[in-house]
């Protein structure tokens, strides 16, 4: 860490002690904004975090559709983002007018949301649902009912794979990193650590039948679908020793922290969003020095989001 890296950090720490404020990082931010934050965690427990907290204001070292849930489960806090640019590639693949469309197509459905989509999206669904209960969530509707399934299509081949569903309809979306991990990549790390545990996020290319050749091939027995909180949750738990992680590497610097005995291989040194790394040190700072910058969801559209997530949490 730089003197500038440390100068800053100093500053944040004594800002937001004086001004009550507390900082959420997710897993996937810089290890330097992980180091300063009060809670680190995936996007749903940090919103929880929010709600619970004391604190006037909550500075969200995230992407903005994790500020804006923030915002939609405590509007009486001041939520601030760093960088309005922290966007998402997978938040991004379906706009309220598409999911409108595809909603007049299949009147009978249920949609079911991904929690990496905008307020508005959320507005328009009936269920939200994180990584580690889409399954959970799907399977409490009734089997005869069409399932919207949104916007990870990776995610939804797991889920309709796992609930053994045929009537899930999947949007085409994809998070560009998640995407780009591959069969390939798997095979090449797997074949030279016998003994790993494989944690893979169910976001990856490779949740889908390539996921289940692995398995089957015998190359690792030890395969686990986990969200990054899981990920976490098994690190801590297992006795093994080593173990390879196929998601995003930000969550590399956690996973070390907590459990320093033992070793993590990237499944792909280059798995890295962009998005996510777009916040650091400087613009913390300046984020609690300027009040910027706030993210406010419209009451309206609050409100019926807020129906959505609170039914995925009435299951969960």
């Amino acid at each position: 860490m730089t003197m500038l890296e440390i100068d800053y950090r100093e500053r944040i720490l004594s800002l937001k002690r004086q001004n009550n404020i507390i900082i959420l990082a997710h897993n996937y931010q810089l290890a330097e904004v992980q180091d300063i934050a009060d809670f680190v965690g995936d996007s749903l427990a940090l919103s929880h975090c929010a709600e619970q907290t004391e604190a006037d204001t909550i500075v969200f070292c995230g992407v903005h559709f994790m500020a804006e849930t923030a915002s939609i489960i405590c509007p009486d806090k001041k939520i601030l983002i760093p960088d309005l640019e922290a966007g998402c590639s997978l938040a991004s693949t379906i706009n309220p007018n598409e999911l409108k469309t595809w909603r007049c197509e299949h009147p009978d459905a249920v949609v079911v949301s991904y929690v990496n989509t905008t307020a508005e999206v959320k507005a328009l669904s009936d269920y939200c649902c994180t990584s580690s209960n889409a399954v959970k969530v799907v399977n409490n509707i009734s089997k005869d009912t069409d399932i919207l399934f949104l916007p990870d299509m990776f995610l939804g081949s797991y889920v309709a794979e796992m609930t053994k569903r045929k009537n899930i309809f999947v949007w085409p979306g994809e998070c560009h990193v998640h995407a780009g991990i591959k069969t390939e990549d798997i095979n090449n790390i797997l074949s030279k650590t016998k003994e790993a545990d494989f944690l893979v996020h169910p976001e990856c290319g490779c949740t889908s039948s390539t996921l289940y050749n692995v398995t089957k091939d015998g190359l690792n027995r030890n395969i686990h679908v986990l969200s990054t909180e899981g990920m976490m949750k098994h690190a801590r738990m297992s006795s093994s020793k080593q173990f390879i992680i196929a998601t995003e590497t930000g969550i590399l610097h956690r996973l070390r922290n907590e459990n320093p005995d033992k070793e993590f291989i990237p499944i792909k040194e280059d798995a890295v969003c962009k998005y996510m790394k777009r916040i650091n040190l400087e613009k913390v700072h300046n984020s609690i020095v300027n009040d910027v910058f706030e993210v406010r969801v419209p009451p309206k559209v609050a409100q019926k989001a807020k129906l959505a997530i609170d039914r995925m949490m009435s299951i969960s």
